[in-house]
């Protein structure tokens, strides 16, 4: 298929310097229970969404109560979505937040001016020039594909993989309707240095399930040991 990007074989080896098994970002916590279960369960990342539209939003009281009970070695992602600067700096100054996540229409010069390891989210959908996109937010650790729906992720639909360049350009993580049935198949094929969860884990918006989460963790390890010497085409 010429979708207009390199051979897909080609970028297919040249992910192969990318970690076998990807990191795990779980998204949307709201309860410690849920927290530490996923924690339990070999979750990397942990994220606590400040966008207030969300069912997932927690205010600084509760993420206060949440990143306290993270151990070491386990990051704190905080998302926001076009947010006031003087916001995201009020949260950054009452939590340890290791990493922003722009969900938004945040331009490069705004995700930037925290002096924080960020990761900007692209919303995918056909037409999209998504190296273009990668090339805009040089300062970026990394590039979240998402699916484009309302309401800024947590939609629980995947978009079409085949979108995504053989060679981003950046660090990339996958998210989008991710769950245990599917993710080890977007990790065979996409060799993503990440993987992002919240609605493919979850009994309803904003709770979290245990054995969902196993799951997922073991879905993604299960893939990245068989994906060494693979490269799946579409």
């Amino acid at each position: 298929m010429d979708d207009g990007y390199p051979d897909r074989t080609v970028g297919c080896q040249l992910r192969k310097a990318v970690p076998l098994t990807p990191r795990i970002k779980i998204c949307g916590l709201t309860r410690i229970d849920d927290l530490q279960l996923a924690v339990q369960a070999g979750a990397d990342a942990l994220g606590l969404v400040f966008y207030p539209p969300s069912p997932r939003c927690v205010d600084l009281s509760t993420a206060a109560r949440l990143a306290h009970a993270v151990p070491p070695f386990v990051s704190i992602v905080g998302l926001f979505v076009n947010a006031d600067p003087a916001v995201v700096r009020t949260t950054l100054a009452a939590l340890p937040i290791h990493l922003l996540q722009f969900h938004g229409e945040e331009d490069e010069s705004y995700c930037r001016q925290f002096d924080r390891p960020y990761i900007k989210a692209a919303r995918v959908r056909p037409g999209m020039d998504l190296l273009q996109y990668a090339a805009s937010f040089p300062s970026a650790q990394a590039i979240l594909l998402d699916a484009f729906v309302d309401g800024y992720g947590g939609g629980g639909k995947v978009f079409d993989w085949t979108l995504v360049p053989p060679v981003l350009g950046k660090s990339l993580i996958l998210s989008g309707g991710l769950d245990a049935d599917n993710v080890g198949e977007a990790v065979r094929r996409l060799r993503p240095e990440a993987v992002d969860v919240s609605s493919g884990v979850e009994a309803s918006k904003g709770v979290k399930d245990a054995n969902k989460m196993h799951a997922f963790v073991a879905a993604v390890r299960a893939a990245g040991s068989m994906s060494g010497d693979s490269c799946e085409t579409f």
